[in-house]
């Protein structure tokens, strides 16, 4: 249930209808990204619907009261009709500009990652990415630098001058990472670990929200609901492929979850093109793709020697591959009416 209150409420009126929705024991939440005030009636809203609906169109300052009947309630477009963009130091996710973060999977080395930033920078991408902590099929694989890592990356972003986006893998570890990263990325693994998610919703760090390779776009959508729920609004999806029944790539890029989440959610979207293929020469392909069907941005990783990658090097492209690429990518969102 959302409340749309007038034009011209008072600042009285607007306190008194959250503190009665507190009394009817509900919880009060203000969208604060549109003109008109919205407050969002969250909680199981079921048996007195009706009444529900009338007792709060009756009070002051009230402009008309909605059901929505979508399980998201934040995430949804019926909530905040616009689209959301997400601003991370001075970079914009969401709106018409499509937004870029690349970078190697793993941090390996200091020199290498500088190496790959000043590329990436040069060839239009906006984020850096690179991951720290590594959460890994194998427990033999390489895990990730940890803290040191993180400094490599802190380092990296002050001297090219790009935000970075990195993983957390554990509620522990938030606060540390928070220290460091300017996202937080929440892998495929943890987009159900609630705990996880609750503990980024409390934080004040944007988060990157990867689709887990068995979930739905509903349970995508409600694993967002967790974080925005807990007070943090700057929530960024990704949709990275899932696991069907074909095995011919690593995963399988569902391209229609673009158009759908743009109409169920005003959340910004961006794609993966490198964890969704597993396959560098598959990468550009499904990068066009997603921008043709409306992504806001993409994650794909460069690496400069990727045969000696510590992990996923075989779906990394060499950084004069990444730049011709980008060049394609521009004209394709021209062509759709955006830029890069």
């Amino acid at each position: 249930m959302i409340i749309i209150m007038d034009l011209d409420a008072t600042p009285d009126e607007i306190r008194e209808v959250e503190q009665e929705i507190e009394r009817v024991g509900f919880r009060p939440f203000m969208n604060p990204g549109v003109e008109r005030k919205v407050i969002a009636v969250l909680g199981e809203v079921d048996a007195h619907k009706a009444d529900l609906i009338e007792h709060f169109s009756n009070m002051p300052g009230v402009a008309r009261v909605d059901l929505i009947s979508d399980l998201w309630k934040l995430a949804s477009r019926s909530y905040h009709p616009e689209g959301s963009i997400v601003k991370v130091r001075d970079v914009i996710i969401g709106g018409n500009e499509i937004t870029v973060a690349a970078g190697p999977c793993s941090v390996e080395d200091e020199g290498h990652l500088l190496e790959i930033a000043e590329a990436i920078k040069q060839s239009g991408a906006k984020i850096l990415r690179g991951g720290a902590f590594k959460p890994r099929t194998s427990p033999y694989s390489f895990q990730g630098l940890g803290e040191k890592g993180l400094k490599m990356l802190a380092r990296v972003r002050d001297k090219v001058g790009l935000p970075i986006v990195t993983e957390v893998i554990d509620t522990h570890d938030v606060r540390l990472v928070t220290d460091y990263a300017d996202i937080l990325q929440i892998g495929a693994r943890n987009m159900q670990n609630f705990a996880l998610l609750k503990k980024v919703g409390s934080g004040v760090r944007p988060v990157l929200l990867k689709r887990g390779p068995a979930a739905k776009v509903k349970d995508l959508l409600m694993s967002a609901e967790y974080i925005m729920a807990e007070g943090n609004q700057n929530v960024i999806l990704c949709e990275r492929g899932i696991t069907t029944f074909e095995d011919s790539t690593r995963n399988t890029t569902d391209i229609n979850a673009l158009p759908v989440l743009k109409r169920w959610t005003h959340l910004p979207v961006m794609v993966d093109p490198s964890h969704a293929t597993g396959d560098w020469r598959m990468v550009g392909a499904v990068a066009r793709a997603a921008v043709a069907a409306g992504a806001d941005g993409l994650l794909i990783e460069v690496h400069n020697d990727p045969p000696h990658a510590k992990s996923d090097g075989p779906q990394s492209l060499k950084p004069e591959k990444f730049a011709a690429l980008m060049n394609q990518l521009r004209r394709i969102a021209e062509a759709v009416d955006r830029k890069l």
